[in-house]
């Protein structure tokens, strides 16, 4: 698009520009009531015209737009995304050789230079998402740069156009070939079914990665195992691999025990010895105390926001509250694996989050080990918000 847009930048707001920060929030612009079309080039300015950095508008939850660019002189043309994308795709080549491991993140927004455009890699399949309408404008140069690497099956894409970032429901093929779904991937070794033309999510979270890894690996045998808002039972696959005695997967929407036994199945494990709960986990809780159920392990990992008919739950002010809950059904020198992918708060709150529970209900605890996000998810360092992903590994003393 040749128009730019020149946005002046607020004073108190220059420096963190000037220091990569690559997010255009609105509080940070001067006059934000210019921008009109999503995929406008902007130039940021200072309130004298110097110029800052260069980026799109593209509206999402998170703001206005990205900065692309320090350098005025760069263009935000094919070459500028081919060179980004080149550039992401060259520091995952080990997981392009991994025999054990076919999908992974291939692209990470902002991480990877730019924001609002993730790429993930399926076995074969390149999933595309967009997230505004400003950087969809840019869809056919990525198009083309992964036309012009080759070597892909097809190319699925998603939607998140809307601020509050829901999906826009839409034929999610691109071209290529149209898969056959599910698509088993792999991941350390560990079968997947995903759907990368069935709504928002494809059946795996791609950032958990490490996390399932270390289920399989160090915590889940011999143990009774509880996996909460266990959406398709990814985590209760990795623990049965892992040699569980029993695992336990609660979840309140209907389709989470189809795609469970699913997951259970493309694994070879045999779905009617584990239990699959459809249930408000919150109910389950109760129900768990009422039948004096205990667990060795439990894995939290809520939704940031969840509302049901009985209970509104948001991670930045109900965490404590939830490990309470699963302490009471936690055997002494039990392991609960909490996580959220809460942006809003850092490693350091969560932790605090923890101390809470703990102290409380006066239970002592040692953290075991931590996670953030694996390797393929790039965080740019002046925008901590985007390392999301927080995991601790809670060991119950008594």
């Amino acid at each position: 698009m040749s128009t730019i847009v020149d946005l002046k930048v607020k004073m108190d707001h220059i420096n963190q520009y000037e220091n990569g920060y690559p997010l255009i929030s609105k509080d940070s612009i001067l006059n934000a009531n210019d921008l009109t079309n999503e995929g406008t080039i902007v130039h940021l300015h200072s309130q004298n015209g110097q110029f800052i950095a260069k980026g799109y508008y593209g509206k999402q939850n998170k703001g206005l737009g990205w900065v692309l660019t320090q350098k005025k002189g760069v263009k935000i043309d094919f070459t500028f995304f081919r060179d980004k994308i080149l550039t992401a795709i060259n520091k995952r080549q080990a997981f392009y050789k991994d025999e054990t491991t076919n999908a992974f993140r291939v692209f990470n927004g902002e991480g990877d230079g730019i924001g609002g455009l993730t790429i993930d890699y399926f076995d074969g399949f390149y999933l595309i998402t967009w997230y505004s309408e400003g950087i969809y404008t840019f869809k056919d140069k990525v198009i083309r740069v992964l036309d012009e690497l080759g070597d892909y099956k097809g190319i699925y894409e998603k939607k998140r156009f809307d601020t509050k970032g829901t999906y826009i429901d839409d034929d999610d093929f691109v071209k290529g070939e149209r898969g056959e779904f599910p698509i088993i991937v792999q991941e350390n070794g560990m079968n997947y079914a995903v759907y990368l033309n069935d709504g928002a999510m494809v059946g795996i979270f791609l950032d958990q990665r490490d996390v399932r890894k270390v289920i399989r690996d160090t915590y889940a045998e011999g143990k009774n195992v509880l996996n909460t808002f266990s959406y398709t039972g990814a985590f209760s696959v990795a623990a049965a691999l892992g040699g569980s005695k029993k695992t336990t997967s609660v979840d309140l929407a209907k389709r989470s025990k189809s795609k469970t036994i699913e997951q259970f199945s493309v694994n070879g494990i045999d779905y009617e010895q584990q239990d699959i709960i459809v249930m408000d986990v919150f109910d389950y809780f109760k129900y768990a105390k009422r039948k004096e159920l205990t667990f060795d392990l439990v894995i939290l990992d809520p939704p940031s926001f969840a509302r049901s008919k009985k209970h509104t739950f948001s991670t930045a002010k109900d965490y404590p509250a939830l490990i309470k809950d699963c302490l009471e059904i936690t055997e002494k020198n039990g392991v609960i694996i909490a996580s959220t992918n809460n942006a809003t708060f850092g490693m350091k709150k969560f932790k605090k989050f923890a101390e809470k529970a703990f102290k409380e209900t006066n239970t002592a605890y040692k953290i075991v080990e931590e996670f953030s996000l694996p390797a393929d998810f790039q965080v740019n360092r002046n925008f901590p918000q985007g390392n999301y992903l927080k995991v601790l590994v809670l060991k119950k003393l008594n």
